[in-house]
């Protein structure tokens, strides 16, 4: 993969980021198929309604986000960033994404769970 910013997933990925920092849910669905597929440690999810609602419960935890840096091509990217949430100050997410016409089809969200399911147990002891 390369860093050229004229590259569509590239964009698109970035795209998705500040939307994700901004918490901006209809942003980050414009940019999405609508049988967009996630996988990440909470889960697999199929289609715009479930994919909007892992991202409106990730958006009510951010604090802030940082991006730590993103590569792509036409068809995939990837972007790495520093998540501040409610539950863990300082997680490193990996997302890598796949676009096909001009539409996120995928993402696979990488990161560590264990403190966060951490954090759930504790709640749910109150």
């Amino acid at each position: 993969m390369n860093t050229n910013e004229t590259n569509n997933a590239l964009k698109i990925a970035r795209t998705y980021f500040e939307a994700m920092a901004n918490r901006d849910i209809g942003e980050i669905m414009t940019l999405a198929a609508d049988d967009i597929v996630c996988d990440s440690p909470a889960g697999h999810l199929e289609g715009t309604q479930s994919f909007r609602g892992f991202q409106e419960g990730f958006a009510r935890m951010i604090n802030k986000l940082t991006l730590v840096d993103a590569f792509g091509n036409n068809e995939q990217a990837v972007i790495i960033y520093e998540a501040d949430t409610l539950p863990v100050k300082n997680a490193t997410v990996v997302e890598y994404i796949n676009i096909k016409n001009g539409k996120m089809v995928s993402t696979q969200v990488i990161y560590d769970a264990t403190p966060f399911l951490e954090y759930m147990a504790s709640q749910s002891k109150h």
